[in-house]
């Protein structure tokens, strides 16, 4: 009986996944091997387990991410949501924290009296602090939202609770999918909060340092990787140095006709 020819099937990208989608999922698992590579040479094994490390190339990544809310699309978006979700989405557009941040945030956390926010050290990304100050708006939805759960009888650790009230919001993909189609805004994710906020925070004049502090980027990279200035703020650059160009032909022209001037006028020998 003849044996079957054994055939080995190679798993190739689905034709509707984004190429660069692939190709960073690919730069992971080259980021991770690479890793173990440099891990298992520095090992105190003898004999020595690696002798010679390969090399290993990597896949040039566009880093830039891309994504904004104009401010009339936020309040159409947080109108089409759920009332659980409006004060959730409002806390991350005005801050920038992580989704993961804002839904594990406790009332322990919240000075209602002072109207701060505190994220403590091992709570964040890079493990470092944060403090955001509520403005009289947020102020007053925060004390409403902790006096309605008092009268429940039971108030809950976490601040934002799911549609029944029975633990922290979680994920919402499909209320949040909904808002986004009534809002006709497009596709759009929570994660553009972090790249607005920030971007909003430059636009207003507040330094980059202060920025950093409140949205919890540790490196001013951010501002670089987020691509923070957009279309709008080319146009406005481009209006600018056109006035300012304006402005400077205006002035020399004046000059170089006053000096034309002055030679026709001089009485020369």
């Amino acid at each position: 009986m003849e044996e079957k020819e054994k055939t080995v099937k190679t798993k190739v990208p689905d034709k509707g996944i984004d190429a660069e989608r692939f190709a960073r999922s690919i730069e992971r698992h080259y980021s991770a091997f690479k890793y173990a590579i440099l891990r298992i040479e520095d090992m105190p094994w003898t004999p020595p387990k690696i002798n010679i490390i390969p090399y290993i190339p990597m896949l040039h990544e566009n880093n830039s991410r891309k994504g904004f809310f104009e401010h009339g699309e936020f309040i159409a978006l947080r109108d089409a949501l759920p009332q659980y979700l409006k004060l959730f989405v409002t806390f991350g557009y005005n801050t920038g924290w992580r989704h993961s941040e804002i839904a594990n945030l406790k009332w322990s956390q919240v000075d209602l009296v002072n109207g701060i926010v505190r994220l403590e050290v091992g709570e964040t990304k890079n493990d470092e602090a944060r403090t955001f100050y509520l403005d009289e708006e947020l102020k007053e939805k925060f004390q409403d939202l902790y006096e309605s759960r008092k009268t429940g009888g039971y108030i809950s650790p976490f601040v934002f609770l799911n549609h029944t009230g029975t633990d922290r919001i979680k994920r919402f993909d499909k209320a949040w999918k909904k808002a986004c189609r009534d809002a006709g805004i497009g596709v759009r994710l929570f994660h553009d909060f972090r790249r607005t906020a920030v971007r909003n925070m430059v636009r207003a004049g507040v330094p980059e340092r202060v920025a950093m502090m409140v949205s919890g980027h540790k490196t001013r990279s951010v501002f670089d990787r987020y691509n923070i200035v957009d279309d709008k703020d080319l146009v406005t650059a481009t209006k600018s140095l056109t006035e300012y160009l304006s402005k400077q032909t205006g002035k020399v022209s004046g000059k170089v006709h006053q000096f034309n001037t002055a030679i026709k006028n001089r009485n020369l020998p």
